[in-house]
Protein backbone atom coordinates (compact mmCIF):
# COMPACT_ATOMS: atom_id res chain seq x y z
CA UNK A 1 0.00 0.00 0.00
CA UNK A 2 1.34 3.47 -0.89
CA UNK A 3 2.37 5.85 1.88
CA UNK A 4 -0.30 8.34 2.93
CA UNK A 5 -0.12 12.12 2.61
CA UNK A 6 -0.92 14.40 5.54
CA UNK A 7 -3.06 17.36 4.58
CA UNK A 8 -2.47 19.95 7.29
CA UNK A 9 -5.42 22.34 7.54
CA UNK A 10 -4.54 25.82 8.78
CA UNK A 11 -6.44 28.99 7.81
CA UNK A 12 -8.09 27.13 4.93
CA UNK A 13 -11.00 25.43 6.64
CA UNK A 14 -12.86 24.28 3.52
CA UNK A 15 -12.80 21.52 0.92
CA UNK A 16 -13.82 23.51 -2.18
CA UNK A 17 -11.23 25.33 -4.30
CA UNK A 18 -8.38 24.22 -2.07
CA UNK A 19 -5.29 23.67 -4.26
CA UNK A 20 -3.29 21.73 -1.68
CA UNK A 21 -6.08 19.27 -0.93
CA UNK A 22 -6.79 18.83 -4.64
CA UNK A 23 -3.10 18.09 -5.25
CA UNK A 24 -3.03 15.55 -2.44
CA UNK A 25 -6.18 13.84 -3.74
CA UNK A 26 -4.79 13.77 -7.30
CA UNK A 27 -1.92 11.53 -6.19
CA UNK A 28 -4.37 8.69 -5.54
CA UNK A 29 -2.67 8.05 -2.21
CA UNK A 30 -4.53 7.96 1.12
CA UNK A 31 -5.01 11.42 2.63
CA UNK A 32 -4.95 12.17 6.36
CA UNK A 33 -6.80 15.38 7.21
CA UNK A 34 -5.53 17.06 10.36
CA UNK A 35 -5.75 20.35 12.19
CA UNK A 36 -3.18 21.32 14.83
CA UNK A 37 -3.91 23.98 17.42
CA UNK A 38 -0.36 25.33 17.62
CA UNK A 39 -0.40 28.12 20.18
CA UNK A 40 3.32 27.61 20.81
CA UNK A 41 4.54 28.60 17.34
CA UNK A 42 1.99 31.41 17.04
CA UNK A 43 2.96 32.88 20.42
CA UNK A 44 1.22 36.22 20.93
CA UNK A 45 -0.50 35.69 17.57
CA UNK A 46 -2.49 32.72 18.82
CA UNK A 47 -6.23 33.30 18.25
CA UNK A 48 -7.86 35.81 20.57
CA UNK A 49 -11.08 35.13 22.44
CA UNK A 50 -13.50 35.99 19.63
CA UNK A 51 -11.44 34.12 17.05
CA UNK A 52 -11.36 31.04 19.28
CA UNK A 53 -15.17 31.05 19.33
CA UNK A 54 -15.25 31.19 15.54
CA UNK A 55 -12.52 28.55 15.20
CA UNK A 56 -14.49 26.07 17.33
CA UNK A 57 -17.56 26.33 15.11
CA UNK A 58 -15.53 26.42 11.90
CA UNK A 59 -13.75 23.18 12.82
CA UNK A 60 -17.11 21.59 13.63
CA UNK A 61 -18.32 22.55 10.16
CA UNK A 62 -15.12 21.30 8.49
CA UNK A 63 -15.34 17.94 10.27
CA UNK A 64 -18.91 17.52 9.05
CA UNK A 65 -17.89 18.50 5.52
CA UNK A 66 -15.07 15.95 5.49
CA UNK A 67 -17.40 13.27 6.87
CA UNK A 68 -19.74 13.84 3.92
CA UNK A 69 -16.78 13.14 1.62
CA UNK A 70 -15.86 9.99 3.54
CA UNK A 71 -12.96 11.48 5.47
CA UNK A 72 -12.28 12.38 9.09
CA UNK A 73 -10.57 15.34 10.72
CA UNK A 74 -7.83 14.49 13.22
CA UNK A 75 -7.39 17.15 15.89
CA UNK A 76 -4.07 17.56 17.69
CA UNK A 77 -2.85 20.27 20.05
CA UNK A 78 0.80 21.24 20.42
CA UNK A 79 3.76 22.48 18.42
CA UNK A 80 3.06 21.68 14.78
CA UNK A 81 6.47 20.13 14.01
CA UNK A 82 6.12 17.71 16.92
CA UNK A 83 2.52 16.79 16.15
CA UNK A 84 3.29 16.27 12.46
CA UNK A 85 6.22 14.06 13.46
CA UNK A 86 3.87 12.00 15.62
CA UNK A 87 1.44 11.54 12.73
CA UNK A 88 4.26 10.58 10.38
CA UNK A 89 5.52 7.98 12.88
CA UNK A 90 2.00 6.60 13.47
CA UNK A 91 0.99 6.33 9.81
CA UNK A 92 4.15 6.04 7.71
CA UNK A 93 3.22 9.21 5.81
CA UNK A 94 6.05 10.57 3.71
CA UNK A 95 4.59 13.93 2.67
CA UNK A 96 2.88 16.93 4.27
CA UNK A 97 0.78 19.25 2.10
CA UNK A 98 -0.69 22.57 3.29
CA UNK A 99 -1.73 26.06 2.23
CA UNK A 100 0.74 28.90 2.62
CA UNK A 101 0.35 31.53 5.31
CA UNK A 102 2.04 34.90 5.11
CA UNK A 103 2.45 36.06 8.71
CA UNK A 104 6.12 36.33 9.74
CA UNK A 105 5.84 33.61 12.40
CA UNK A 106 4.10 31.28 9.93
CA UNK A 107 6.76 31.82 7.27
CA UNK A 108 9.44 30.94 9.81
CA UNK A 109 7.56 27.81 10.85
CA UNK A 110 7.12 26.68 7.23
CA UNK A 111 10.81 27.14 6.44
CA UNK A 112 11.85 25.12 9.51
CA UNK A 113 9.41 22.35 8.65
CA UNK A 114 10.60 22.24 5.07
CA UNK A 115 14.25 21.94 6.14
CA UNK A 116 13.52 19.32 8.81
CA UNK A 117 11.38 17.08 6.58
CA UNK A 118 13.67 17.45 3.60
CA UNK A 119 16.64 16.31 5.70
CA UNK A 120 14.72 13.08 6.38
CA UNK A 121 13.80 12.53 2.76
CA UNK A 122 10.19 13.55 3.35
CA UNK A 123 8.21 16.00 1.24
CA UNK A 124 6.73 19.31 2.41
CA UNK A 125 4.64 21.12 -0.18
CA UNK A 126 2.94 24.50 0.23
CA UNK A 127 0.16 25.74 -2.04
CA UNK A 128 -1.58 29.07 -2.59
CA UNK A 129 -5.22 29.53 -1.72
CA UNK A 130 -5.55 32.40 0.76
CA UNK A 131 -5.02 35.33 -1.61
CA UNK A 132 -5.91 36.34 -5.14
CA UNK A 133 -2.30 37.18 -6.01
CA UNK A 134 0.75 35.59 -4.42
CA UNK A 135 3.24 37.93 -2.69
CA UNK A 136 6.29 38.32 -4.87
CA UNK A 137 4.26 38.21 -8.09
CA UNK A 138 2.98 41.80 -7.86
CA UNK A 139 6.01 44.08 -8.07
CA UNK A 140 6.64 47.62 -9.28
CA UNK A 141 8.75 48.61 -12.29
CA UNK A 142 11.89 48.59 -10.15
CA UNK A 143 11.23 45.04 -9.06
CA UNK A 144 10.29 46.02 -5.52
CA UNK A 145 7.01 45.79 -3.59
CA UNK A 146 4.37 48.45 -4.00
CA UNK A 147 3.96 50.84 -1.07
CA UNK A 148 0.88 52.67 -2.35
CA UNK A 149 -2.47 50.98 -2.89
CA UNK A 150 -3.67 52.56 -6.13
CA UNK A 151 -0.74 51.49 -8.36
CA UNK A 152 -0.70 48.11 -6.60
CA UNK A 153 -4.34 47.45 -7.42
CA UNK A 154 -4.02 48.89 -10.92
CA UNK A 155 -1.19 46.42 -11.55
CA UNK A 156 -3.30 43.54 -10.20
CA UNK A 157 -6.28 44.43 -12.38
CA UNK A 158 -4.13 44.84 -15.49
CA UNK A 159 -2.81 41.28 -15.29
CA UNK A 160 -4.54 37.95 -15.69
CA UNK A 161 -7.61 37.52 -13.49
CA UNK A 162 -7.59 34.94 -10.71
CA UNK A 163 -8.08 31.38 -11.92
CA UNK A 164 -11.57 29.91 -11.93
CA UNK A 165 -12.32 28.19 -8.61
CA UNK A 166 -12.27 24.41 -8.61
CA UNK A 167 -14.73 22.03 -6.93
CA UNK A 168 -13.93 19.85 -3.95
CA UNK A 169 -12.14 16.57 -4.70
CA UNK A 170 -14.76 13.99 -5.58
CA UNK A 171 -12.57 10.91 -5.58
CA UNK A 172 -10.16 11.44 -2.72
CA UNK A 173 -8.86 8.27 -1.08
CA UNK A 174 -9.02 8.87 2.65
CA UNK A 175 -6.78 7.20 5.21
CA UNK A 176 -8.84 4.48 6.89
CA UNK A 177 -6.60 3.64 9.83
CA UNK A 178 -7.45 4.46 13.43
CA UNK A 179 -5.79 7.56 14.79
CA UNK A 180 -5.98 9.17 18.22
CA UNK A 181 -7.08 12.75 18.32
CA UNK A 182 -8.41 15.36 20.69
CA UNK A 183 -12.06 16.17 21.06
CA UNK A 184 -12.88 19.70 20.01
CA UNK A 185 -14.62 20.35 23.31
CA UNK A 186 -11.44 19.50 25.23
CA UNK A 187 -9.72 22.55 23.72
CA UNK A 188 -12.00 24.92 25.61
CA UNK A 189 -12.27 27.40 22.77
CA UNK A 190 -15.74 28.54 23.79
CA UNK A 191 -16.26 31.02 26.65
CA UNK A 192 -18.22 29.66 29.59
CA UNK A 193 -17.97 31.74 32.77
CA UNK A 194 -19.21 34.14 31.62
CA UNK A 195 -20.42 33.21 28.17
CA UNK A 196 -19.83 36.62 26.60
CA UNK A 197 -20.56 35.13 23.15
CA UNK A 198 -24.10 34.18 24.06
CA UNK A 199 -26.31 34.88 21.06
CA UNK A 200 -23.48 34.96 18.52
CA UNK A 201 -24.75 31.80 16.84
CA UNK A 202 -27.86 33.70 15.77
CA UNK A 203 -25.67 36.29 14.02
CA UNK A 204 -22.89 34.17 12.57
CA UNK A 205 -22.67 30.83 10.82
CA UNK A 206 -19.02 29.78 10.67
CA UNK A 207 -18.04 27.23 8.03
CA UNK A 208 -18.09 26.94 4.25
CA UNK A 209 -21.86 26.65 3.96
CA UNK A 210 -22.30 29.82 5.99
CA UNK A 211 -19.69 31.60 3.88
CA UNK A 212 -21.37 30.75 0.59
CA UNK A 213 -24.79 31.67 1.96
CA UNK A 214 -23.39 35.02 3.15
CA UNK A 215 -21.88 35.67 -0.29
CA UNK A 216 -25.11 34.85 -2.11
CA UNK A 217 -27.14 37.01 0.27
CA UNK A 218 -24.79 39.94 -0.35
CA UNK A 219 -24.84 39.58 -4.13
CA UNK A 220 -28.63 39.21 -4.16
CA UNK A 221 -29.22 42.72 -2.87
CA UNK A 222 -26.88 44.65 -0.54
CA UNK A 223 -24.14 44.92 -3.19
CA UNK A 224 -26.40 47.33 -5.13
CA UNK A 225 -25.92 49.87 -2.33
CA UNK A 226 -22.26 49.09 -1.70
CA UNK A 227 -20.39 52.20 -2.88
CA UNK A 228 -22.40 54.59 -0.72
CA UNK A 229 -24.12 52.29 1.74
CA UNK A 230 -20.89 50.73 3.01
CA UNK A 231 -20.17 53.99 4.87
CA UNK A 232 -23.41 53.89 6.86
CA UNK A 233 -23.33 51.44 9.80
CA UNK A 234 -27.11 51.13 10.06
CA UNK A 235 -27.44 49.94 6.45
CA UNK A 236 -27.02 46.27 5.53
CA UNK A 237 -24.71 47.14 2.62
CA UNK A 238 -21.52 45.22 3.41
CA UNK A 239 -20.66 41.59 2.71
CA UNK A 240 -19.63 40.59 6.26
CA UNK A 241 -17.36 37.98 4.67
CA UNK A 242 -14.20 39.04 6.49
CA UNK A 243 -14.17 36.26 9.11
CA UNK A 244 -15.05 33.63 6.50
CA UNK A 245 -12.12 34.81 4.37
CA UNK A 246 -9.72 34.95 7.32
CA UNK A 247 -10.44 31.35 8.32
CA UNK A 248 -10.37 30.25 4.69
CA UNK A 249 -13.93 28.94 4.66
CA UNK A 250 -14.32 30.38 1.18
CA UNK A 251 -11.56 31.17 -1.29
CA UNK A 252 -11.06 34.79 -2.38
CA UNK A 253 -11.21 33.72 -6.01
CA UNK A 254 -14.62 32.12 -5.43
CA UNK A 255 -15.79 35.49 -4.10
CA UNK A 256 -14.12 37.29 -7.01
CA UNK A 257 -15.70 35.18 -9.74
CA UNK A 258 -19.14 35.25 -8.13
CA UNK A 259 -19.01 39.06 -8.01
CA UNK A 260 -17.61 39.42 -11.53
CA UNK A 261 -20.27 37.02 -12.77
CA UNK A 262 -22.98 39.24 -11.30
CA UNK A 263 -21.49 42.31 -13.02
CA UNK A 264 -21.42 40.44 -16.33
CA UNK A 265 -25.10 39.50 -16.00
CA UNK A 266 -26.28 42.82 -14.59
CA UNK A 267 -24.55 45.84 -16.14
CA UNK A 268 -26.07 48.11 -13.49
CA UNK A 269 -24.06 46.22 -10.84
CA UNK A 270 -20.68 46.76 -12.49
CA UNK A 271 -19.73 49.92 -10.59
CA UNK A 272 -20.81 48.48 -7.24
CA UNK A 273 -18.95 45.21 -7.87
CA UNK A 274 -15.83 47.12 -8.91
CA UNK A 275 -15.86 48.99 -5.59
CA UNK A 276 -16.36 45.74 -3.70
CA UNK A 277 -13.42 44.14 -5.52
CA UNK A 278 -11.23 47.14 -4.69
CA UNK A 279 -11.98 46.55 -1.00
CA UNK A 280 -10.84 42.96 -1.48
CA UNK A 281 -7.78 44.59 -3.02
CA UNK A 282 -7.05 46.33 0.28
CA UNK A 283 -7.01 42.89 1.92
CA UNK A 284 -4.49 41.77 -0.70
CA UNK A 285 -2.40 44.92 -0.25
CA UNK A 286 -2.22 44.44 3.52
CA UNK A 287 -1.00 40.86 3.16
CA UNK A 288 1.59 41.87 0.58
CA UNK A 289 2.84 44.63 2.88
CA UNK A 290 3.15 42.27 5.84
CA UNK A 291 4.99 39.74 3.69
CA UNK A 292 7.53 42.25 2.37
CA UNK A 293 7.75 44.41 5.52
CA UNK A 294 7.19 42.02 8.45
CA UNK A 295 8.13 44.65 11.03
CA UNK A 296 4.83 46.50 10.48
CA UNK A 297 3.04 44.32 13.01
CA UNK A 298 4.97 46.05 15.82
CA UNK A 299 6.89 48.98 14.32
CA UNK A 300 5.70 52.00 12.33
CA UNK A 301 6.09 51.68 8.59
CA UNK A 302 7.24 55.31 8.52
CA UNK A 303 10.34 55.38 10.77
CA UNK A 304 9.81 58.96 12.01
CA UNK A 305 6.77 57.75 13.94
CA UNK A 306 9.06 55.86 16.31
CA UNK A 307 9.48 59.17 18.10
CA UNK A 308 5.80 59.96 18.37
CA UNK A 309 4.93 61.06 21.94
CA UNK A 310 2.20 58.57 22.79
CA UNK A 311 0.63 59.25 26.19
CA UNK A 312 -0.09 55.66 27.27
CA UNK A 313 -3.15 56.67 29.33
CA UNK A 314 -4.49 53.40 30.77
CA UNK A 315 -7.68 54.95 32.14
CA UNK A 316 -8.48 56.47 28.75
CA UNK A 317 -7.77 53.12 27.06
CA UNK A 318 -10.18 51.31 29.41
CA UNK A 319 -12.90 53.88 28.82
CA UNK A 320 -12.46 53.44 25.07
CA UNK A 321 -12.55 49.63 25.37
CA UNK A 322 -15.76 49.78 27.40
CA UNK A 323 -17.56 52.25 25.13
CA UNK A 324 -17.54 54.96 27.78
CA UNK A 325 -15.79 57.86 26.02
CA UNK A 326 -18.75 60.24 26.01
CA UNK A 327 -18.77 60.36 22.20
CA UNK A 328 -21.84 58.35 21.10
CA UNK A 329 -20.61 57.07 17.70
CA UNK A 330 -17.35 55.88 19.28
CA UNK A 331 -19.14 54.21 22.16
CA UNK A 332 -21.66 52.58 19.82
CA UNK A 333 -18.83 51.02 17.83
CA UNK A 334 -17.00 49.69 20.86
CA UNK A 335 -20.19 48.18 22.26
CA UNK A 336 -21.12 46.61 18.92
CA UNK A 337 -17.66 45.02 18.94
CA UNK A 338 -18.05 43.60 22.44
CA UNK A 339 -21.55 42.25 21.88
CA UNK A 340 -21.11 40.84 18.37
CA UNK A 341 -17.39 40.29 17.73
CA UNK A 342 -17.65 42.67 14.80
CA UNK A 343 -17.54 46.36 14.00
CA UNK A 344 -18.60 48.19 10.85
CA UNK A 345 -15.61 49.31 8.78
CA UNK A 346 -16.42 53.05 8.81
CA UNK A 347 -16.76 52.90 12.57
CA UNK A 348 -13.45 51.01 12.89
CA UNK A 349 -11.77 54.04 11.36
CA UNK A 350 -13.63 56.42 13.66
CA UNK A 351 -12.78 54.56 16.88
CA UNK A 352 -9.17 54.03 15.80
CA UNK A 353 -8.77 57.71 15.01
CA UNK A 354 -10.27 58.60 18.37
CA UNK A 355 -7.88 56.36 20.29
CA UNK A 356 -4.72 57.41 18.46
CA UNK A 357 -5.46 61.07 17.77
CA UNK A 358 -7.86 62.23 20.47
CA UNK A 359 -6.44 60.14 23.31
CA UNK A 360 -2.88 59.76 21.90
CA UNK A 361 -2.85 56.08 22.92
CA UNK A 362 -0.47 53.93 20.86
CA UNK A 363 -2.06 52.17 17.90
CA UNK A 364 -0.63 48.85 19.12
CA UNK A 365 -2.94 48.99 22.17
CA UNK A 366 -5.92 49.31 19.84
CA UNK A 367 -4.65 46.55 17.57
CA UNK A 368 -4.25 44.23 20.55
CA UNK A 369 -7.83 44.90 21.68
CA UNK A 370 -9.16 44.24 18.20
CA UNK A 371 -7.10 41.04 18.03
CA UNK A 372 -8.88 39.68 21.08
CA UNK A 373 -12.41 40.90 20.33
CA UNK A 374 -12.89 40.63 16.54
CA UNK A 375 -14.08 37.39 14.98
CA UNK A 376 -12.24 38.48 11.82
CA UNK A 377 -8.99 39.40 13.60
CA UNK A 378 -6.28 39.17 10.95
CA UNK A 379 -2.67 40.18 11.51
CA UNK A 380 -2.16 41.85 8.12
CA UNK A 381 -5.47 43.72 8.03
CA UNK A 382 -5.30 44.66 11.70
CA UNK A 383 -1.73 45.98 11.64
CA UNK A 384 -2.07 47.85 8.36
CA UNK A 385 -5.49 49.26 9.21
CA UNK A 386 -4.35 50.68 12.52
CA UNK A 387 -1.19 52.13 11.04
CA UNK A 388 -3.19 53.66 8.19
CA UNK A 389 -5.45 55.53 10.59
CA UNK A 390 -2.59 56.52 12.89
CA UNK A 391 -0.72 58.02 9.92
CA UNK A 392 2.34 55.81 10.31
CA UNK A 393 1.55 53.17 7.68
CA UNK A 394 2.05 52.67 3.97
CA UNK A 395 -0.24 54.85 1.88
CA UNK A 396 -1.54 56.11 5.21
CA UNK A 397 -4.24 58.57 6.02
CA UNK A 398 -2.36 61.90 6.42
CA UNK A 399 -1.45 62.82 9.97
CA UNK A 400 -3.67 65.88 9.89
CA UNK A 401 -6.79 63.83 9.05
CA UNK A 402 -8.49 63.55 12.41
CA UNK A 403 -12.02 62.21 12.33
CA UNK A 404 -14.47 64.43 14.18
CA UNK A 405 -16.63 61.88 16.03
CA UNK A 406 -19.57 64.28 16.16
CA UNK A 407 -19.70 65.05 12.44
CA UNK A 408 -18.95 61.42 11.56
CA UNK A 409 -21.99 60.34 13.56
CA UNK A 410 -24.20 63.04 12.07
CA UNK A 411 -23.10 62.31 8.50
CA UNK A 412 -23.07 58.53 8.47
CA UNK A 413 -25.78 57.81 11.07
CA UNK A 414 -28.07 60.70 10.24
CA UNK A 415 -31.20 59.03 11.62
CA UNK A 416 -29.37 57.88 14.72
CA UNK A 417 -30.37 54.23 14.25
CA UNK A 418 -26.89 52.85 14.95
CA UNK A 419 -26.22 54.95 18.02
CA UNK A 420 -29.67 54.30 19.46
CA UNK A 421 -29.21 50.54 19.04
CA UNK A 422 -25.87 50.37 20.86
CA UNK A 423 -26.15 53.31 23.25
CA UNK A 424 -29.77 52.90 24.39
CA UNK A 425 -29.36 55.33 27.29
CA UNK A 426 -29.38 58.11 24.66
CA UNK A 427 -32.25 56.68 22.59
CA UNK A 428 -34.76 59.37 23.55
CA UNK A 429 -32.53 62.31 22.70
CA UNK A 430 -33.58 64.32 19.63
CA UNK A 431 -31.40 63.80 16.54
CA UNK A 432 -30.00 67.30 16.98
CA UNK A 433 -28.27 66.34 20.23
CA UNK A 434 -27.77 62.61 19.79
CA UNK A 435 -24.08 62.92 18.83
CA UNK A 436 -23.43 65.88 21.13
CA UNK A 437 -25.47 65.26 24.29
CA UNK A 438 -23.33 67.69 26.31
CA UNK A 439 -24.83 70.53 24.25
CA UNK A 440 -28.43 69.55 25.03
CA UNK A 441 -30.33 71.91 27.37
CA UNK A 442 -31.01 70.49 30.85
CA UNK A 443 -34.71 70.14 30.09
CA UNK A 444 -34.00 68.08 26.98
CA UNK A 445 -31.61 65.82 28.89
CA UNK A 446 -34.10 65.38 31.70
CA UNK A 447 -36.91 64.49 29.31
CA UNK A 448 -34.68 61.90 27.62
CA UNK A 449 -33.59 60.44 30.95
CA UNK A 450 -29.94 61.31 30.33
CA UNK A 451 -27.80 62.28 33.30
CA UNK A 452 -24.34 63.16 32.05
CA UNK A 453 -21.64 61.83 34.30
CA UNK A 454 -24.08 59.31 35.80
CA UNK A 455 -25.85 57.07 33.29
CA UNK A 456 -23.78 58.33 30.36
CA UNK A 457 -20.27 59.82 30.63
CA UNK A 458 -19.26 63.34 29.82
CA UNK A 459 -16.70 63.51 26.99
CA UNK A 460 -13.26 62.22 27.94
CA UNK A 461 -11.64 65.04 25.98
CA UNK A 462 -12.71 68.16 24.16
CA UNK A 463 -12.53 67.54 20.41
CA UNK A 464 -10.97 70.87 19.51
CA UNK A 465 -8.32 70.71 22.22
CA UNK A 466 -7.53 67.05 21.45
CA UNK A 467 -7.21 67.83 17.76
CA UNK A 468 -4.76 70.65 18.45
CA UNK A 469 -2.69 68.41 20.74
CA UNK A 470 -2.53 65.70 18.09
CA UNK A 471 -1.53 68.16 15.38
CA UNK A 472 1.19 69.57 17.61
CA UNK A 473 2.54 66.08 18.30
CA UNK A 474 2.55 65.18 14.62
CA UNK A 475 4.18 68.49 13.69
CA UNK A 476 6.95 67.87 16.24
CA UNK A 477 7.98 64.54 14.74
CA UNK A 478 7.65 65.95 11.23
CA UNK A 479 9.93 68.86 12.06
CA UNK A 480 12.41 66.56 13.84
CA UNK A 481 12.48 64.30 10.81
CA UNK A 482 13.09 67.23 8.47
CA UNK A 483 15.96 68.47 10.65
CA UNK A 484 17.43 64.98 10.74
CA UNK A 485 17.32 64.70 6.96
CA UNK A 486 18.63 68.22 6.34
CA UNK A 487 22.03 68.45 4.60
CA UNK A 488 24.96 69.30 6.88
Amino acid sequence: MSSPIIYWFRQDLRTSDLPGLLAAAATGRPVIACYILDEHSAGEHAPGGASRWWLHHSLEALAAELAQLGGALVLRRGAAPLELDRLIAETGADAVYCSRLYEPWANTLEEKLHAALDARGLSFRRYPGSLLFEPGTVMNQSGGPFKVFTPFWRHCRAGSPPATPRPRPADCVWFDGTLDGDSLASWGLLPTQPDWAQGWSSQWRPGSAGAYDRLQLFLAGPVEDYSEGRNHPARAATSRLSAHLHFGEISPRAVWHAAVGLAAREARSEQQVDKFLSEMGWREFSHHLLYHFPHIETQPFKPQFREFPWLGNEAALRAWQQGQTGYPIVDAGMRELWHTGYMHNRIRMVVASFLTKHLLVHWRAGAQWFWDTLVDADLANNSCGWQWVAGSGADASPYFRIFNPVTQGEKFDAQGSYVREWVPELALLPDRYLNRPWEAPPAVLEKAGVRLGENYPSPLVDHKAARESALAAYAAIRDADQRGNAPA
